[in-house]
């Protein structure tokens, strides 16, 4: 007696024989019919006997496996299909990425808080009030700015662009351009 060889499902859902030399077979196995039910839905089993026919061999994988996804895109969203998967996950990433950049933002600020506290602490370093004028006032502002003391030495404008930025992360984001301008004029 002969064994029967199952068809795949391309050509079960089509009611076919199955030859063996299916070009659909390697691709829509018997035990995956939605798989051909989705791609056939969307592009019709001709346009994909067609398609996969135009290929070499070793693209047709990789080929059903782009319709198939397209087709299943296709069908939960008719008018934007995988276009708008794409949409969507590119708002994701944008997304993720302005949360990133906050923490890194406040991992920074937390680290410049950590650097002036420090050099606050330490004695032989000058503190900002002695290069300053008008912190108080300018900081409580919409806009502060600073001014430095030109003769000041290049350890201090170090220790106070630390304290410019963690100023800055305290404010608005338009502050840290203010505050290190004086920095880099004199530095």
């Amino acid at each position: 007696m002969l064994a029967m060889a199952t068809p795949c499902a391309a050509c079960k859902i089509l009611r076919r024989k199955c030859a063996e030399t299916c070009i659909l077979a390697p691709y829509f196995p018997p035990h995956e019919p939605l798989k051909f039910v989705m791609a056939h839905r969307v592009f019709g089993a001709s346009n994909i006997i067609k398609f996969l026919q135009e290929l070499p061999e070793s693209q047709r994988a990789d080929a059903v496996s782009s319709m198939v996804y397209e087709a299943n895109a296709r069908i939960r969203d008719p008018v934007y299909g995988s276009a708008g998967v794409i949409f969507q996950l590119q708002n994701q990433v944008s997304e993720l990425q302005a949360q990133l950049a906050k923490a890194q933002a406040e991992a920074v600020n937390i680290q410049c808080q950590h650097a002036a506290l420090f050099c606050s602490e330490t004695s032989n370093f000058p503190q900002p009030s002695q290069f300053i004028t008008g912190y108080d006032e300018r900081f409580e502002s919409n806009n502060p700015t600073f001014d430095i003391d030109p003769g000041a030495d290049r350890k201090s404008k170090v220790h106070l662009c630390l304290f410019y930025i963690v100023i800055a992360f305290r404010t608005t984001p338009t502050c840290l351009f203010a505050g290190l301008l004086p920095f880099v004029a004199y530095g």
